[in-house]
């Protein structure tokens, strides 16, 4: 099975084991794909393989992928940008939309689920909307990303900001969103 238009693809992940996986999924379906761990070799790679589609991890060795995600599309403007993550929150996708990405997934993400996103267009939701409202849990988790959005990702800054102890802002950030 192939994936229309999709003939390369670069999986920038800083998990070894899930950039194999990955990328031997894609193989599967015909995608040859190229493996990056970090931002400086994921660009080379870029230069160097100018592949149609990107699937990026959000976290990179603790920092942010986003800023990725600029200077991918400068390097070929028309490459499709999937964002994975598995802190998912919607202040992250309304980020990385508006920086250029075409989807963002929460991983764990099937790999129907991400060849998908690789062929959709632009902005399609992959899903229908919740008719249940997001949890209590899952509201604050929506609530404390988007305030450290606000604050550029300064973990002091938000705590002071949403009035709470910064090692209680930390434990909440290393546990993972509430699934709906």
């Amino acid at each position: 099975m192939t994936t229309p238009g999709i003939q390369t693809a670069l999986v920038i992940d800083d998990d070894p084991a899930f950039n194999r996986i990955l990328c031997r999924t894609l193989a599967l379906h015909g995608i040859e794909c190229i493996g990056a761990h970090d931002a400086t070799s994921a660009l080379q790679e870029m230069r160097r393989h100018r592949p149609d589609a990107v699937i990026l991890d959000l976290n990179l060795a603790g920092s942010s992928g986003l800023p990725l995600i600029a200077p991918l599309q400068e390097l070929r403007p028309d490459t499709r940008i999937v964002v994975l993550t598995g802190y998912a929150s919607i202040t992250t996708a309304v980020d990385a939309i508006k920086l250029g990405a075409h989807q963002y997934l929460a991983k764990p993400a099937d790999a129907e689920s991400i060849l998908r996103a690789l062929t959709d267009a632009v902005g399609t939701p992959a899903d229908e909307a919740p008719l249940e409202p997001m949890s209590v849990d899952r509201l604050e988790w929506e609530h404390i990303q988007r305030v450290l959005a606000e604050h550029q990702g300064n973990i002091s800054a938000t705590a002071r900001a949403l009035k709470m102890h910064r090692r209680t802002l930390q434990r909440k950030l290393s546990k993972r969103p509430v699934r709906e």
